[in-house]
């Protein structure tokens, strides 16, 4: 009898254990910090026309939302390009990763890889 106490013991804080690894790293930041990556995508709202068309005038809105991006964390960029929800909105990571040189932001990265892009 002793022994299955000790056992149901044992099983119940392995369990407990492994439960709060699980909550800890759903709780860990990603490429985007805290933020969801969904949440990053629609802040870069205003650059879709800009990511769809290399040609289309990048709004200043646009600039000073990928610049504040690139100073924090510039892998949530990447992230945010290369996403499923970039894809769903017919976004082309080609054309997309020049917004940063055709906002003429000085700090970005350039010649970083992004996926199988580099950022010019």
């Amino acid at each position: 009898m002793e022994f299955k106490v000790r056992t149901f013991l044992a099983t119940v804080v392995m369990f407990l254990l492994a439960s709060s690894v699980f909550i800890l790293e759903s709780e860990a930041a990603g490429e985007c910090g805290r933020t969801p990556i969904g949440s990053a995508a629609a802040s870069l709202s205003p650059c879709l026309g800009a990511v769809r068309n290399v040609r289309a005038k990048v709004p200043p809105v646009c600039c000073a939302r990928v610049g504040a991006l690139l100073r924090t964390s510039p892998r949530c960029l990447c992230s945010v390009l290369l996403s499923p929800l970039a894809k769903q909105a017919k976004i082309n990571p080609a054309i997309a990763i020049t917004v940063p040189k055709r906002c003429n932001i000085r700090n970005r990265p350039a010649g970083k890889k992004c996926g199988r892009y580099t950022l010019p």
